[in-house]
């Protein structure tokens, strides 16, 4: 039986598409939602573009029958705008002038047919339970939670024999297998591209790291690679030198995941200068970094300044990472700042690296470029997508974040971008993923030890 969603606006404006993900139900949009739209379609940024998406969207439905009465979807669902519910009763501590409100005066006046609220606000689907209105998150571009998200790695036992002849011949995957608490061994399921920490079952004291290529699990290809002087201090940060350092034609995307301290910016943009300084093969025409919170739209639009100056103090997690690897020297590193300064701004006036704003991404074709995300929980599923088809030939593209520090509205760590890319693309051979382990923060001794009990 056909069941009966009705939309708030701001799941169109996360997820444009969004109308035509409810298979063969009818949807109900609130006169409401199309005033929303209105008001944002002059919107810059993402939320801007967005409107419009689905305002267009609404356009060509409206040509195809009337809104009012209900028109087909092609997905075999109906669609129709809800504007007589104005008079439909409410308790006095929820005003009429509110557009949530009036959301819940739709509902209220579809009871009959049980109609259920898709939002994604809680405030609003709190108040819908208190009218007793069934309401839901927008669940179709939700991923598993956090404990359940793909690692990209995975620690697993190999008999002794097979052990010893890994760094010469791989081990088939077949062989591999993990103890249950009982001590039952048990076969283990892996994917294209995920990292092993592989041990011995005779002395649990050997381990080798390796990565899944078809069926085998092969030694690390860059393991002994230093890029821009950094040299790996635990397991975590091989897998990500491995990942970073294979060439955009093998892994045009690489993914890390994990919490702050355990050098995903840092090292993303170590392998980027080695690639552009230390050994230039003209692999990449430079390091494009461009963070999601960035938004020119509201905060700091109203600056002074061109797009750098604007973007520079969001940028400058950026440049405290630059300032460390210029100048590798802990003890002397800021007795001459002047000079590190200086040093800082060559890079940036021979244009080898460029910081943007997320939203000038859109459109592009970008070619031959390293391109970093920083803070990429911070994107919505569609941003990630359009991020990721923007790339052109020889562009390799990094996306960094924690997905338990989100500061987005309405974004969670099931629906964040980067969540969502990562279980997207589990076992694509053209992506390398890795998540860092708190216990592999290298930040400083009082950094593990916030992760710890914080």
């Amino acid at each position: 039986m056909a069941k009966t969603y009705v939309i708030d606006t701001n799941v169109l404006i996360q997820a444009p598409n969004a109308l035509l993900c409810f298979e063969e139900n009818q949807l109900v949009l609130p006169l409401v939602v199309l005033e929303e739209l209105d008001g944002l379609k002059k919107a810059e940024g993402e939320r801007g573009y967005n409107a419009r998406q689905v305002i267009r969207t609404l356009e060509d439905l409206r040509r195809k029958g009337d809104l009012i009465a209900g028109v087909p979807l092609p997905n075999g669902g109906t669609l129709r705008v809800e504007t007589n519910c104005v008079h439909e009763p409410l308790p006095e501590s929820l005003p009429d002038d509110k557009s949530d409100n009036r959301i819940l005066k739709v509902c209220r006046h579809l009871a009959s047919v049980h109609p259920i609220l898709v939002t994604k606000d809680l405030v609003l689907r709190l108040k819908a339970q208190l009218l007793d209105i069934e309401a839901q998150d927008f669940s179709t571009e939700q991923v598993n939670a956090g404990e359940q998200q793909y690692l990209g790695r995975i620690e697993c036992f190999v008999p002794e024999k097979d052990f010893e002849k890994f760094t010469t011949e791989g081990v088939p995957t077949d062989l591999l297998y993990q103890c249950d608490d009982m001590g039952e061994a048990h076969p283990v399921s892996l994917v294209q591209n995920e990292f092993v920490l592989l041990k011995a079952d005779a002395s649990l004291r050997k381990t080798h790291l390796g990565r899944v290529w078809g069926d085998r699990v092969i030694p690390l290809e860059y393991a002994k690679e230093t890029p821009y002087g950094v040299k790996p201090r635990n397991a975590g940060q091989y897998f990500m030198q491995e990942a970073l350092m294979k060439p955009a034609a093998e892994a045009p995307l690489v993914i890390v995941k994990g919490q702050a301290g355990t050098a995903k910016t840092f090292y993303a943009l170590a392998v980027g200068l080695e690639k552009l300084l230390n050994h230039p093969s003209e692999e990449y025409r430079r390091i494009l970094i461009c963070r999601p919170n960035a938004q020119f739209d509201s905060d700091i639009g109203f600056l002074p300044g061109d797009e750098q100056e604007k973007i520079s103090p969001l940028m400058r997690p950026i440049m405290d990472n630059l300032e460390q690897l210029l100048d590798e020297d802990e003890d002397s590193r800021y007795d001459d700042e002047l000079e590190l300064e200086s040093r800082l701004m060559e890079i940036f006036d021979r244009n080898l690296i460029q910081m943007e704003a997320l939203n000038f991404i859109r459109g592009r074709s970008l070619e031959k470029i390293y391109l970093i995300i920083d803070e990429a929980q911070n994107m919505t599923p569609n941003q990630a997508k359009g991020i990721i088809t923007r790339a052109g030939k020889g562009t390799k593209i990094i996306l960094l974040g924690d997905p338990n520090q989100i500061d987005k509205p309405f974004l969670d760590e099931r629906t964040n971008g980067l969540s969502y890319a990562s279980e997207k693309m589990k076992g694509s051979p053209l992506c390398c993923q890795v998540a860092m382990l708190p216990t592999e923060c290298e930040r400083s001794p009082l950094a593990l030890e916030a992760i710890r009990r914080l």
